[in-house]
């Protein structure tokens, strides 16, 4: 046998070892997953507490929760990071470079739902956009749906409310994005970029991405979980346990009171109390899953949770270090009114 024929059975082995780890580990998740409700009752009864109290109902959902959604978002993270192995950030804007206002758009928050980027991200990401040739309207699609479209938004949305709604946020999500950057299009902003951001020339063409084999978008995946999931488990912790506390100690009535389908205003003050906010999806879902099960509407906690996600201070702050006063006043306006829209709309249809 020559030395490369017996390489590359070695390499056909690793891929066979590799592929056939992941689908066990997906067969323990499955089997681990759906035990988890029983082993939360048992767990809280072992508790010197009653179950029945408030107390109790929120370690109930506190033991409950926690593993759920670090579950989910585990398995969503690496499915994932397996997609994502197939785009780069170069990929992205060569993707984008020179597309015109409307399918540009389209493409682009396309693109944000399959490629997520933190907000850490935003600036270079800006930058690089920019510089490749890329609209200014069709950039703020990619940016407004990678945040609020992300992958542990609606993996977690399919999981903790039904696939209904996930769905549904995943069409009105695309809206927002694909409006709002049209919008910002025509209103012919490049102007009210940073002067520094502006003087950047176009460089030269990316170079293509390198091949991944099979074994190598496992790897992938494993390497997105322990970076995203390493990094973001500790508000996930936080925001189970404020989802928790408002489970077992928030009355039905108070929430129903504050965010009342009735109220016209609950939509608007809904979006406004989310942006000095600071939380990622994985965060705030639990907490979204808490206020409609204490008798919210769902629209108007949607609106809450693309605000924080979309709209926060911490994330307006990032991008004026690109965008001057002017223009990111505008993003928030246009984003603003598109979320105010979903909230209505999701109210209409869901309650």
């Amino acid at each position: 046998m020559s030395v490369g024929a017996a390489t590359e059975r070695k390499q056909e082995r690793t891929t066979a070892i590799w592929i056939g780890g992941a689908l066990a580990a997906l067969v323990v998740w499955v089997v681990v997953y759906r035990q988890l409700a029983p082993l939360s009752r048992w767990a809280v009864r072992q508790l010197p507490i009653d179950p029945a109290s408030h107390f109790g109902q929120s370690a109930e959902f506190f033991i409950y929760d926690t593993p759920k959604v670090l579950m989910l978002l585990t398995l969503v993270v690496f499915g994932m990071g397996i997609v994502r192995s197939f785009f780069s950030p170069d990929r992205t804007r060569a993707l984008l470079a020179g597309r015109r206002e409307g399918l540009g758009n389209v493409l682009a928050a396309l693109l944000g739902v399959v490629t997520p980027f933190c907000s850490c991200s935003a600036v270079p990401l800006f930058i690089g956009f920019v510089s490749a040739g890329v609209p200014l309207g069709v950039t703020f699609s990619f940016l407004i749906a990678a945040p609020m479209i992300n992958e542990v938004a609606l993996g977690l949305l399919f999981g903790l409310v039904g696939w209904k709604v996930a769905l549904t946020y995943l069409a009105f999500g695309l809206a927002v994005a694909i409006v709002s950057g049209f919008v910002i299009g025509r209103l012919q902003l490049e102007g009210w970029l940073q002067d520094w951001v502006r003087d950047i020339r176009a460089s030269a063409a990316a170079p293509p991405a390198s091949e991944f084999s099979p074994t190598d978008r496992v790897k992938a995946g494993l390497s997105a979980v322990q970076d995203i999931v390493g990094r973001v488990w500790p508000w996930i912790i936080i925001g189970i346990a404020a989802g928790a506390v408002i489970h077992g100690y928030v009355p039905s009535d108070l929430m129903a009171t504050i965010m009342g389908r009735d109220a016209w205003w609950s939509v608007p003050a809904a979006v406004v109390a989310g942006i000095p906010m600071y939380s990622n999806a994985a965060g705030i879902i639990p907490v979204v899953e808490a206020l409609i099960g204490k008798g919210a509407p769902l629209g108007t906690v949607i609106a809450f949770m693309m605000s924080v996600i979309a709209l926060s201070l911490p994330e307006m702050i990032i991008l004026r270090q690109v965008l001057t006063a002017r223009l990111i006043a505008v993003f928030i306006g246009v984003v603003g009114v598109g979320i105010l829209a979903v909230g209505y709309l999701f109210n209409a249809m869901f309650n």
